[in-house]
């Protein structure tokens, strides 16, 4: 490689958030401050997990949004957690659903999942709902694969007609994000790769955009990204050194035209894009907002 060294853009999740929830505030008060409801089903005493429930009802209840808690102990069996979500799922009043994940290892999370209507899986995770997003149809994108469109969108990142490598095929993120990536509108050429797929560096020179979401450490570098590509970390790892992401940031910074830092980029993206979800869910059920 020859040349001057690129000035790298990082691409820090925290301002498209903050435009996103903005917006989604904005929009509830233009609407007149509809009810609108996001419940939670939580099971166990998992730390994180909790965590992580709270600060999705701290950010709806920041916008306007109701949140509704379920909470059921480790002991909780198939059929209390499986009625927990059906009553939800037949509420009115209750506009999205979310079942925080993992579930104790004695649950069946595949079932419990199939319960929740499509209109209400905010999370984006049923089969329901990857078929909408395959057929292009009105639905909910998992939340990651939408929070990647949403930060390439907020800095401004070109799709149309350019070629997006998708490294990782799980249908969390990879697979839903290289269908979201190529539908209209949006007009990526997308390349799924993934651990079989031979001369990954070679294919990766030839992308504009560069996502990878395999969970192992920096096993992006230079020698995967063309001058001037955009670099979207989705990976996480946790090591000895604190939380890294699949890119090898300081290899690919000088070389890459824009680069997602690990943490604080596409992670904290998610939340709000949960957010937009549950008002885009609440205007399915008949909710003018």
């Amino acid at each position: 490689m020859s040349g001057a060294p690129i000035s790298t853009v990082v691409m820090a999740g925290a301002p498209a958030r903050d435009a996103i929830l903005a917006s989604l505030s904005q929009r509830i008060q233009k609407a007149g401050s509809p009810h609108i409801a996001l419940a939670t089903v939580l099971v166990g005493d998992d730390a994180p997990s909790r965590k992580y429930v709270a600060s999705k009802h701290t950010t709806a209840q920041s916008i306007g949004i109701e949140s509704v808690q379920v909470e059921l102990p480790t002991t909780a069996t198939q059929e209390e957690l499986e009625t927990a979500v059906t009553r939800l799922a037949n509420d009115a009043q209750v506009h999205g659903i979310l079942v925080q994940l993992p579930l104790p290892a004695h649950l069946d999370t595949d079932a419990v999942l199939q319960l929740i209507p499509a209109d209400k899986d905010v999370d984006g995770l049923t089969e329901l709902s990857l078929g909408r997003l395959v057929r292009d149809v009105p639905g909910h994108v998992s939340c990651t694969p939408l929070g990647v469109l949403r930060l390439l969108q907020h800095y401004g990142i070109e799709t149309s007609g350019k070629h997006a490598v998708v490294i990782g095929r799980s249908t969390l993120v990879g697979l839903p994000l290289s269908v979201l990536l190529a539908r209209k509108g949006i007009d990526a050429t997308v390349t799924l790769a993934h651990s079989r797929t031979e001369n990954l560096a070679a294919i990766c020179q030839t992308a504009d955009i560069v996502i990878s979401a395999t969970g192992v450490a920096r096993s992006i570098t230079a020698a995967h990204v063309a001058p001037g590509a955009t670099v979207i970390d989705v990976g996480i790892s946790r090591t000895e050194a604190g939380i890294v992401g699949d890119v090898d940031a300081a290899s690919v910074t000088g070389i890459a035209g824009a680069l997602t830092p690990m943490p604080g980029g596409t992670g904290i993206m998610t939340v709000a894009c949960l957010m937009e979800n549950t008002v885009n869910a609440a205007a399915m059920q008949g909710v003018r907002v």
